[in-house]
C-alpha cells in the first residue's frame, strides 16, 4: 500500500474516519469504488422491462451479498488530491467460508491481494461503518460531488450500508432515495457517451487518456484514485472544465432520467433539506413523483 492509500481495518477505523471528516471540508469530490462478491442471483418472474429486470437483479444480489472493500479518493474542485492521505480503503468483515461469493470474484480478488483471512478477523463491521457514515460530510450533503464508473451496484451497497436496511423494491424508490444520500453523483461511464474515442472499463479509460494508475488493479483504494485522476483529465479533455450538470449530473450508466425530471428532484431535495424534518422532507417529495426513470438497458 502507497503512502497515498491508507489501508483501513477494525482497529483504525474511528482515527481514520475523524481524518476524513477534517480533509472533506476542502476537498468535496470524493471518487469511489467497491469490490463485492460478484453476481450469484438471477429474480425470477414478470418485469416491466429490461430496466425493470436489471434493477431486480441489482437488488436480489445486494440484498443478499456483504461488501468486501470500499475505496474513497478525496480531491479539491480543480482536481487536486489531499495532501498526505488522499485515498482510504475500508476494508470490511467477510468470510469466504460463512458468506456467499461467486467463484470467480473470489478468484480475481484473491489474485488482486485481497487478504481474505485479515477481513475475517479484523474486518470493519459494516453496521458500525454505516452509523460513521451518516456523521461523516459524505452523504446527505449536496456539495458533496461523488464520482464514479458503471457505479449502479456500487451505490447500490452504499445505499444498503447507510441505510441498514434492504434496497427498495421498485427501481423508482431506489433513485429517489439514492438523490437524498448521495444528491450529486457523475458516472464517467456516462460522461463517455459524449467521447466517442473512450470505450471500454476503467482502466482502457485511463490508458487512452494517458494516467498512470497507483497501486493494485482491482483493489477498492486504487480503483478509486483512479477514477479521481481519470474523471478530472476527461473533464478537462472533453468538457473543457465544466461538466453540464443538467445532463450529466445524478445519471448512472445503464438508467436514464430526463433533465427536467433531473431538476425537479434537485429542487425536491433542496426545499426539503431546509424544512423542518431535514432529508426526511426531500425523501417524501422524491418519492411522491419527482424523480421518475425510464426504460434503459443496463450493461455490466
Amino acid at each position: 500500500m502507497t503512502a497515498r492509500i491508507c489501508d483501513v481495518w477494525a482497529d483504525n477505523l474511528e482515527h481514520e474516519m475523524a481524518a476524513l471528516r477534517e480533509a472533506i471540508s476542502h476537498h468535496p469530490y470524493v471518487a469511489m469504488d467497491t469490490e463485492f462478491p460478484g453476481i450469484v442471483a438471477r429474480p425470477i418472474g414478470t418485469f416491466k422491462g429490461s430496466s425493470d429486470y436489471h434493477y431486480q437483479t441489482l437488488r436480489c444480489n445486494v440484498d443478499l451479498l456483504k461488501l468486501i472493500q470500499l475505496g474513497v479518493t478525496l480531491c479539491d474542485e480543480h482536481g487536486n488530491l489531499a495532501p498526505g492521505v488522499c485515498t482510504w480503503q475500508f476494508n470490511f468483515r467477510f468470510s469466504i467460508n460463512d458468506d456467499m461469493c461467486a467463484p470467480d470474484s473470489l478468484d480475481l480478488l484473491t489474485k488482486a491481494g485481497l487478504d481474505f483471512e485479515r477481513h475475517e478477523r479484523i474486518g470493519i463491521d459494516i453496521e458500525h461503518f454505516g452509523e460513521l457514515m451518516i456523521t461523516s460530510g459524505l452523504v446527505l450533503f449536496d456539495d458533496v460531488k461523488w464520482v464514479s464508473f458503471h457505479s449502479a451496484y456500487d451505490f447500490g451497497y452504499l445505499l444498503k450500508v447507510v441505510t441498514a436496511c434492504p434496497l427498495p423494491p421498485q427501481e423508482a424508490d431506489f433513485f429517489a432515495l439514492l438523490r437524498v444520500y448521495f444528491p450529486c453523483i457523475y458516472d464517467i461511464k456516462f460522461l463517455m457517451r459524449s467521447c466517442k474515442s473512450l470505450k471500454g472499463g476503467l482502466q482502457d479509460v485511463a490508458d487512452d487518456l494517458q494516467v498512470s494508475r497507483i497501486g493494485q488493479q482491482h483493489q477498492a483504494g486504487s480503483d478509486s484514485l483512479l477514477t479521481a485522476t481519470t474523471f478530472f483529465k476527461m473533464r478537462a479533455k472533453y468538457f473543457n472544465d465544466e461538466i453540464d450538470d443538467r445532463k450529466y449530473l445524478g445519471c448512472l450508466y445503464g438508467f436514464s432520467v430526463s433533465n427536467a425530471q433531473h431538476a425537479s428532484a434537485v429542487a425536491a431535495l433542496s426545499s426539503g433539506a431546509n424544512g423542518p424534518n431535514g432529508h426526511h422532507n426531500s425523501l417524501a417529495a422524491l418519492t411522491a413523483g419527482a424523480v421518475h426513470f425510464n426504460s434503459a438497458h443496463m450493461n455490466t
